[in-house]
């Protein structure tokens, strides 16, 4: 009986993760990453599963979520003729090498370094998104040769260390140099795709120790996770969208940042402190 309410708790807050994810992915246009990684820490921490490894279910979980997410987002994009495949096909070598990498070295790091490293990124992430300018730029095209070399794999190999997709780090590279704003949002989809499909192959085949990992979890996956919120956030997302064109949602944008950097300094607080 324990084990069954433990079910019914897990499924519970999973729902209730997934709708929230949903929501503020068409609300604000965030990839659901940056909010399924801490939210999955709390949750599964809550209900007593926890361990070194639970970090690495947590990327590995919310990157498989970005694959179904992502490549939905991309074939709607792809419809309007929005996604940019010229930058798509140049970069995707380097993001997989990237993912790939990332991979590798979160199956060999423990729970506490991960967690002081989302913390981090996720600092930069939402101070950018609070206080970054529309019209800052670094350059007035994408880069070539050497420089996209490096900042190729730079974009896989950051992602899979929060697990996200390609949206937080895609799309203000993008539009630091000059590619409009809708499309780097749908490249950015695109590069979500190529971050999630080699890192969770990857995952699939790094085994978690079976006595502090959640039920149905495959390698470093949780299927449970996978299959709630992916179903959640297909039913919320659209919500979220008709929200967007009701209101403004730079304010909210805003409030989301402030959001974030809290989560973000709570979850360096936890990894220093405990």
């Amino acid at each position: 009986m324990p084990e069954t309410m433990l079910l019914i708790q897990m499924g519970v807050m999973l729902l209730v993760i997934g709708a929230f994810a949903g929501v503020l992915a068409g609300l604000l246009g965030v990839g659901g990453g940056i909010v399924l990684v801490p939210a999955f820490f709390y949750a599964f921490q809550t209900l007593g599963y926890g361990g070194a490894d639970l970090m690495q279910m947590c990327l590995a979980t919310s990157l498989a979520t970005i694959i179904v997410t992502s490549v939905r987002s991309v074939m709607s994009h792809n419809r309007k003729g929005a996604v940019d495949w010229e930058i798509l096909r140049a970069w995707a070598p380097g993001i997989v090498i990237g993912a790939v990498i990332g991979m590798l070295v979160v199956a060999q790091l423990r729970s506490t370094t991960l967690q002081a490293i989302f913390g981090v990124l996720a600092l930069v992430v939402g101070l950018y998104m609070g206080f970054g300018r529309s019209d800052w730029r670094l350059g007035a095209a994408m880069p070539r040769g050497p420089l996209r070399a490096a900042l190729s794999p730079a974009v896989g190999f950051l992602s899979v260390l929060m697990g996200i997709g390609g949206g937080s780090f895609g799309v203000p590279l993008m539009s630091l140099y000059a590619v409009p704003i809708h499309r780097a949002v749908a490249t950015a989809a695109g590069f979500g795709v190529l971050i999630a499909v080699p890192a969770v192959i990857g995952f699939l085949l790094t085994p978690l120790d079976p006595a502090t990992r959640p039920p149905f979890t495959l390698g470093a996956v949780n299927g449970v996770a996978f299959v709630l919120v992916i179903a959640m956030t297909l039913i919320t997302a659209p919500y979220g969208a008709r929200l967007a064109h009701a209101m403004d949602p730079k304010p909210l944008k805003r409030v989301f940042a402030v959001f974030l950097i809290l989560v973000a300094l709570n979850m360096l607080r936890k990894a220093l402190w405990g």
